[in-house]
């Protein structure tokens, strides 16, 4: 059995069709039918229920086809792996939410390159989903993201956990507090949510957080990013709950306050592709806890073993 023919049969399954596989496939449909035939005679099984129309698989055959996916998507992976451990210009590049641009990310890389002098770093802003399909499609070596997404394609490890504010005018009753306010404090203000690209994103995180409390904000309206958000909140429009690290960005009369729900926290998840474990990625784990420790920020330090 050879990649192609495992190639062969996902067209067929997922076209539905030995014609339009074989269109698809840029080859002559009798060969085609024939490889098909011989991968079933070697498997010793039938794939395809005959006669069906559309075509459909057996459920030995749509068995078969769930983990002839997988193989290809790893067989891609280990290519594109391959010819960058082999590219003479060694390049990592990183994706990353650009939230996380007002934290601790840009000290990270900022050390990083520092040690890895050798290395050319790139540095390209996706959202998460995103960071995942290009992490599977070899455009991205390392992603920086705030979203729980699994596939497994990938690994994806917890650096830490951020803490959530509300900004407001200083008008605002809420700025008055500055000991901090609760989620039930904020559920019925007009609140800006960021941003209005596909879910899930930020503004699908900041909902999920208040329904985990039994809490659903209804005076809400969606922005295209966080700075519009707060000049928006600035003008005295509502109000908008951010991470800590945004609490930089100034505008005239914006107050942060803390928001003291312990589930009111983003977490900031650093993710890599399932055979990646190369020494440039170990190094950039020493510089993020390195960060960590200057700024005595807590952590579980995640244990990553590099190829000797």
């Amino acid at each position: 059995m050879e990649l192609r023919h495992l190639r062969y049969f996902v067209a067929v399954v997922e076209e539905q069709s030995f014609t339009k596989a074989a269109e698809k496939l840029f080859i002559a449909q009798p060969p085609l039918s024939r490889q098909i035939q011989n991968l079933e005679n070697e498997l010793g099984i039938q794939l395809f229920e005959r006669g069906s129309r559309p075509l459909q698989t057996t459920p030995a055959g749509q068995f078969f086809y769930q983990h002839a996916v997988k193989l290809l998507s790893n067989a891609e992976e280990i290519k594109s792996m391959t010819k960058r451990i082999g590219s003479l210009d060694r390049v990592i590049t990183m994706g990353f939410v650009g939230s996380l641009l007002y934290g601790l990310l840009p000290r990270i890389v900022f050390l990083y390159r520092q040690l890895q002098p050798h290395l050319q770093v790139q540095l390209v802003e996706m959202n998460t989903t995103e960071q995942i399909q290009a992490l599977k499609e070899g455009k991205i070596d390392v992603g920086f993201g705030r979203l729980r997404i699994s596939d497994p394609a990938v690994r994806r490890f917890m650096l830490r956990e951020e803490a959530l504010m509300v900004a407001a005018h200083s008008r605002h009753p809420i700025a008055k507090r500055t000991e901090g306010v609760h989620l039930t404090d904020i559920v019925d203000e007009d609140m800006f949510l960021y941003p209005n690209t596909p879910q899930p994103n930020f503004s699908t995180q900041v909902l999920s957080i208040f329904s985990e409390s039994g809490l659903e904000p209804r005076n809400t309206k969606t922005v295209r990013e966080i700075q519009l958000a707060l000049g928006l909140v600035a003008a005295g429009e509502g109000i908008c709950v951010i991470p800590r690290s945004a609490d930089t960005i100034r505008f005239p009369h914006l107050h942060y306050i803390p928001i003291l729900d312990s589930t009111a926290v983003s977490p900031i998840f650093l993710t890599i592709r399932n055979l990646d474990e190369s020494e440039e990625i170990r190094i950039l784990f020493d510089c993020i806890y390195q960060v960590y420790d200057l700024e005595g920020i807590p952590y579980q330090r995640k244990i990553f073993k590099a190829e000797s």
